[in-house]
């Protein structure tokens, strides 16, 4: 019996060391997890910090990675691809930015400039109902078919509430309107058609661009205005049969919480908000920046540009862009417009953007730094290309990265593109793209 344990030793540890020795990885499943990790870092690459990509190989790299680490935690191929994992995933999930109180001072400044008037606001729309023949039963209407001289609303003042524009336009046989009501109430049409209307609204647009960036296109007034008297029309769509309602005059505009503006014959735009003179005095004090310097980069025009938008600072916004841009009317207003969307995404999308990658080119003239062709040019030659070529106009593009409040990085990164000519200054070309 002895004889036979003893024959069996031997036997019994080779088996024991076979079952201790590290087992080899085979190379086809780290050669698959290598291959899809290269897939899952380039993807990493092409997003350039955005988080709001998918990534289609990620999940396959991680699975393939996750199980080599679980059975071969040893390996120096493993662990190799392990961290290589590890860095790409967190590349995956975006670039951060630290947010400074500076960079987001705008948007406390705002807050204040916008409480102050939502005050006077207030108080002006409380004053412009004092003594007022007010019509007292707004809903259900006195209907024009059945009207008295007792019950004529006409020349009465009314304050109608939930008047959207321009959800509720619409435009009639006998003029714009607003319509407001419904059939088992009755209708009033606002009357938009004229300067009570489109000089109230016109300061709106204007309290919009100078204190409050965060009002939207779609907005809810209450009107306060004189009903002129019943007309005939299709309220709404055409869905809607023919109904009487009565013609409203507005005098005033009112969005609760936010602003009221007034019509005025004798005003040179027809009409204000409240206290409107008084708004640059007070911005005056926000601004960081007040010009562009002659000798600025292309970044710095692009910092100063970004901050003229964030300060609602909108004649440096102008001083920024190529006059060519709004030299006609018509161009003017497409400034104003994506003046706008500016206010709108650095009030909802993000709150700073940085700017980085700058290149620059010669699109017209003779290019004074290459040193490549002026090595074979003497004085006389250089001056002869450049009275034979004109005047010199140079193109940079700049890069911007966008971070939100928390500091993370929107969207990727944008090209913006800036001119400069001759001796001049750089001005931005492209003002419409995002940052």
């Amino acid at each position: 019996m002895k004889k036979s344990i003893l024959l069996l030793l031997p036997l019994l540890t080779l088996s024991f060391n076979t079952l201790a020795a590290p087992q080899s990885v085979p190379k086809k499943d780290v050669d698959f997890a290598n291959y899809y990790l290269k897939e899952f870092e380039a993807e990493v690459k092409r997003a350039q910090g955005n988080a709001n990509t998918m990534f289609r190989n990620k999940n396959e790299a991680l699975n393939r990675i996750q199980t080599l680490m679980k059975a071969y935690p040893q390996d120096a191929a493993v662990q190799a691809l392990y961290e290589r994992a590890r860095t790409a995933l967190m590349m995956s999930k975006g670039n951060y930015n630290q947010i400074t109180p500076a960079m987001v001072a705008y948007l406390n400044n705002e807050k204040q400039l916008r409480e102050k008037y939502a005050q006077l606001s207030e108080t002006k729309w409380k004053e412009l109902q004092q003594g007022r023949d007010l019509l007292t039963k707004v809903f259900p209407t006195v209907d024009p078919l059945k009207n008295t001289p007792e019950t004529d609303p006409t020349e009465k003042t009314i304050v109608l509430p939930d008047v959207k524009y321009p959800d509720n336009q619409f435009v009639g046989a006998s003029g714009e309107y607003i319509v407001v009501g419904k059939p088992s109430t009755g209708f009033y049409f606002v009357n938009i058609s004229g300067r009570e209307w489109l000089g109230p609204y016109e300061a709106i647009k204007r309290f919009r661009r100078e204190v409050d960036g965060s009002l939207g296109d779609s907005l809810n007034f209450t009107v306060l205005g004189k009903i002129t008297g019943p007309a005939f029309e299709i309220p709404g769509n055409r869905r809607t049969a023919m109904a009487w309602g009565w013609v409203v005059e507005p005098e005033a505009l009112y969005i609760d919480g936010r602003v009221v503006a007034t019509f005025d014959a004798n005003h040179d735009k027809s009409g204000s908000f409240v206290e409107e003179d008084k708004v640059a005095g007070i911005k005056e004090g926000w601004y960081t920046e007040k010009d562009v310097p002659d000798n600025a980069s292309p970044e710095r025009v692009m910092e100063i540009f970004l901050a003229s938008i964030k300060e609602k600072n909108y004649d440096l916004y102008l001083k920024c862009i190529n006059p060519e841009r709004y030299k006609t009317e018509t161009a003017e207003s497409l400034v104003r417009y994506h003046w706008d969307l500016h206010q709108q995404r650095l009030h909802g999308e993000y709150v700073h953007a940085t700017f980085s990658d700058t290149k620059i080119v010669v699109a017209k003239g003779h290019d004074d730094k290459n040193d490549l062709e002026n090595f074979f040019l003497d004085d006389a030659q250089r001056d002869h290309l450049i009275k034979m070529q004109g005047e010199k106009v140079e193109h940079a593009t700049v890069k911007s990265q966008a971070f939100d409040e928390n500091g993370k990085q929107v969207g990727g990164k944008n090209v913006h593109k800036l001119i400069r000519k001759g001796s001049g200054r750089w001005y931005v070309d492209d003002y419409e793209i995002r940052f």
